[in-house]
């Protein structure tokens, strides 16, 4: 049986970060692929946006209702210290207009690349092809079986994502072990994944998008929620920033209603009556101009309605105004289902956040038991914030495991729970 001080189970960014934190240490990072980071690498398109751009105060907003459990993470090792950290690594960065942070090469790899040769330098020992079937805790110590070998640790930590993007490995193991140490799970469900929708219009303008409307989430005829974002129109139903970050709370039955003009129903109601006298030769089409639709889109939303584009402001009746009012400010879309894991981005769900202590990421059931990343019940929206998370809690688990100190101990001038 092969033994090391810290055992960590899973070799994305959340397992290597935590590794390359273990100083003066012995460190083993299982991991059941043949390489390391292979979701990582397929992250933003292959460009990797490891993490957002905006004040750290404004992180909080972007992690759902779990988002206190992270502060105390996020305050460790902010977005800033990550993109330190790269750059004192050799690889420089760049942000674009929406704040995402990715690597200047463009190319997730060599986000990879510094973590894998980080870990080497600090002599962090990584065994490949590694399936962990079981775990438990006996003397103080924690025992790994995996189909090729036996291995024990003082100190386990379990970073082996969620179950989004199955085929780079993430299949939801993590869940399985906390289990078998006694821990719960919220169930996991995808999220930052494309919604598809019944009897959808919007087929023949695929690839069309829409910036900055708000999206009003129904169950059961009541709004219960409501967000705004970018949406893009798919083949098969929506997708987009906004959708994706939405699609956590979203499902199959629900109704999504769009405001394609950023005009509450009223205001434009009202709109309409004064456009008909001031401007009543005008054409439909022509007043609509001003809100800076897609033509396409507006010309879709018009047919399905039966309301002639080229019809005068003056000529339209109560009952087409009524009409317009309705699919322009509260468009409505019967949601099919939401994409399966193999679309999503991330999971939502996983290891229950109140047997975690946010302050060391350790266990509260099983001493010297941690968890980092993805396979803890809190997800973020898109735009480096699920990396940002991943790599925070990795930092303060390797620092606490290190130290055998608390996060506030470290930090005492973070912003804890």
């Amino acid at each position: 049986m092969k033994t090391a001080d810290i055992i960590i189970v899973g070799a994305g960014p959340a397992g290597l970060f935590t590794a390359i934190q273990c100083i003066d240490k012995s460190v083993l990072v299982l991991e059941k692929n043949e390489s390391p980071g292979k979701k990582l690498l397929i992250s933003g398109t292959g460009r990797c946006n490891i993490t957002n751009d905006c004040k750290l105060s404004d992180f909080y907003e972007h992690y759902g209702a779990n988002y206190r459990f992270l502060k105390t993470a996020l305050n460790c090792f902010t977005n800033y210290d990550l993109i330190a950290f790269f750059e004192q690594n050799g690889l420089e960065t760049n942000v674009d207009k929406n704040g995402k942070v990715f690597p200047a090469t463009q190319k997730s790899r060599d986000v990879l690349q510094v973590l894998v040769d980080k870990c080497k330098q600090n002599k962090v020992e990584i065994s490949y092809n590694q399936n962990v079937m079981s775990i438990e805790k006996a003397a103080g110590r924690f025992i790994l079986k995996t189909d090729l070998a036996a291995f024990s640790s003082r100190f386990l930590v379990i970073a082996t994502g969620g179950m989004s993007y199955p085929l780079t490995g993430s299949t939801g193991d993590g869940y399985h072990f906390a289990k078998q140490l006694g821990h719960s799970i919220h169930p996991p469900k995808p999220s930052l994944s494309p919604v598809f929708v019944k009897d959808y219009l919007m087929a023949s303008i695929s690839g069309v998008s829409v910036q900055d409307k708000m999206i009003y989430l129904y169950r059961d005829e009541k709004k219960i929620s409501e967000h705004r974002g970018d949406i893009g129109f798919t083949h098969k139903g929506l997708s987009g920033p906004g959708i994706l970050d939405f699609s956590r709370q979203i499902l199959s039955g629900d109704v999504l209603k769009m405001n394609l003009i950023d005009i509450k129903p009223d205001n434009f109601r009202n709109e309409i009556l004064l456009s008909s006298t001031k401007e009543g030769k005008t054409t439909l089409q022509t007043y609509l101009k001003k809100y800076e639709l897609p033509r396409s889109l507006l010309l879709l939303v018009l047919q399905a309605i039966a309301v002639e584009p080229e019809i005068r402001m003056a000529e339209i009746t109560k009952i087409e105004r009524n009409k317009l009012v309705a699919a322009l400010c509260e468009f409505p879309f019967i949601i099919e289902k939401v994409g399966g894991f193999n679309m999503a981005m991330v999971t939502a769900g996983g290891v229950k956040l109140n047997e975690v202590n946010p302050k060391t990421m350790e266990s509260r059931l099983v001493t010297g038991l941690y968890f980092a990343g993805e396979v803890l019940d809190i997800d973020g929206d898109t735009g480096g914030y699920n990396l940002q998370a991943a790599f925070s809690m990795g930092f303060l688990a390797g620092k606490v495991i290190s130290g055998t100190e608390d996060g506030q101990q470290m930090y005492p001038n973070s912003n804890t729970v």
